[in-house]
């Protein structure tokens, strides 16, 4: 089972980009938001994950694991990345510090893409361009990690699949 997990920061479009390319209506977990955070952005949060699938053209399915966005789900974090062959990284450029929430997720997830694989999409750029690609491109520069790195509409499938073709191909390089 091929196993893809999506995660960011709450508002970035982890749960739309899943609805986008799933074959089946995807599974979700949102609830409406109870902190001040979530309701200044949005009605509803994922609290468990999402799940969905779709099929490549050689007939593999590939599930697609949504994260919950807040920090006080972090657990399900590590519990969903079991088992995961790579990671799909969307970030709201519309945050306060989107570059903040880069470092605050590759770090969290270290040991994940360490041992898989990572793709970065930034969303919103349309709502928000005060850090730009190269300032992304920069800051992993600086850290010495490079990852495609994709300017995207989570509503769109083939933005969101395009995400997904490049982490197969980086995991498939790497074999």
């Amino acid at each position: 089972m091929e196993k893809i997990i999506f995660t960011g920061p709450m508002g970035a479009g982890k749960t739309t980009a899943i609805s986008s390319i799933s074959e089946v209506p995807p599974i979700s977990t949102d609830v409406r938001c109870s902190d001040n955070e979530g309701q200044a952005r949005k009605e509803t949060t994922t609290v468990a994950m999402d799940y969905g699938y779709f099929t490549l053209d050689d007939g593999q399915r590939v599930h697609l694991y949504g994260t919950p966005g807040q920090q006080r789900f972090d657990y399900m974090w590590t519990i969903l990345a079991q088992g995961g062959i790579g990671l799909v990284l969307l970030l709201d450029n519309a945050r306060p510090d989107p570059l903040a929430d880069l470092e605050f997720y590759l770090d969290s997830f270290k040991d994940f893409i360490n041992q898989t694989g990572a793709v970065i999409g930034i969303t919103r750029m349309d709502v928000s361009n005060h850090v730009s690609l190269d300032d992304y491109r920069n800051k992993l520069m600086s850290r010495n990690q490079i990852f495609p790195l994709f300017e995207i509409d989570a509503r769109q499938a083939n933005d969101v699949k395009i995400l997904v073709h490049a982490l197969l191909a980086i995991l498939q390089a790497q074999m």
